[in-house]
């Protein structure tokens, strides 16, 4: 009888202890993705800002041209040549700003050249090859945080350099039948933990590499992370939907 009891008293508290834990670890990932959430907004609220500039730009640069275009009604009446030579001033300087970067994703579009409008304001050198091919599962909020988390966290690495030490390469597109992206960056060294690396962000911006990591696992998808001679690589590689 007292063999049963002590059999029932484990087993109880065996059962409480299981409970105990799938409580806490749901009340676990109800924090992580209410911080992820918080984490998201910042994000957008962020990006909202840096488009709304670029926008405050090109109206700026539309300013700029009616200024031109009422200089060259000026110039019609006297032209000896001048006029012409205006133009093709005006045509290089089109050239020079015709830089927009266009993967086929209008929201991708609008991180990209949001963020690296910001990066070469701060004197880092860019190369940059997008495409974002059919087929990507990820939704347009996926996207977007992978990119905004990805250039923010590049960007930040890159002041803490010398000016002439900053770029940022990105690179997307197809890759062995994958969605592949990639970001390389200048960068002073990095807290890392066996194979982990550490943010040096506070926050809920510290959150931002462990979305990435659980967007990538949500689709079945790879993230390598790198450090070598003050360069840090991030590679992301997703399924294709065929």
């Amino acid at each position: 009888m007292k063999t049963a009891i002590v059999i029932a008293i484990i087993i109880f508290g065996i059962a409480v202890l299981v409970a105990v834990f799938f409580l806490l670890r749901k009340l676990f990932y109800h924090l992580v993705d209410k911080r992820i959430a918080e984490f998201q907004s910042d994000l957008i609220a962020k990006q909202t800002a840096e488009i709304q500039n670029m926008y405050r730009q090109m109206q700026e640069w539309r300013h700029d041209y009616r200024n031109h275009i009422q200089n060259m009604k000026n110039r019609l009446d006297s032209d000896n040549g001048e006029l012409e030579r205006y133009l093709d001033d005006l045509a290089d300087d089109l050239t020079q700003a015709d830089t927009s970067i266009k993967t086929g994703n209008v929201m991708a579009d609008a991180v990209l050249n949001s963020k690296l409008s910001v990066a070469e304001q701060k004197g880092v050198r860019l190369n940059v090859k997008a495409h974002i091919p059919n087929g990507v599962a990820l939704t347009d909020v996926e996207l977007c945080s992978i990119l905004g988390n990805l250039l923010d966290n590049a960007m930040e690495a890159c002041e803490k350099l010398p000016v002439d030490a900053r770029f940022i390469r990105v690179y997307i597109d197809k890759f062995k039948g994958q969605f592949y992206l990639s970001v390389q960056n200048s960068s002073p060294a990095v807290q890392r933990d066996k194979s982990i690396f550490h943010t040096t962000k506070a926050g809920t911006h510290g959150f931002g590499l462990f979305r990435i990591d659980r967007i990538a696992k949500k689709y079945g998808g790879y993230v390598n992370r790198q450090y070598e001679e003050g360069v840090f690589a991030t590679e992301l590689l997703l399924p294709i939907n065929v």
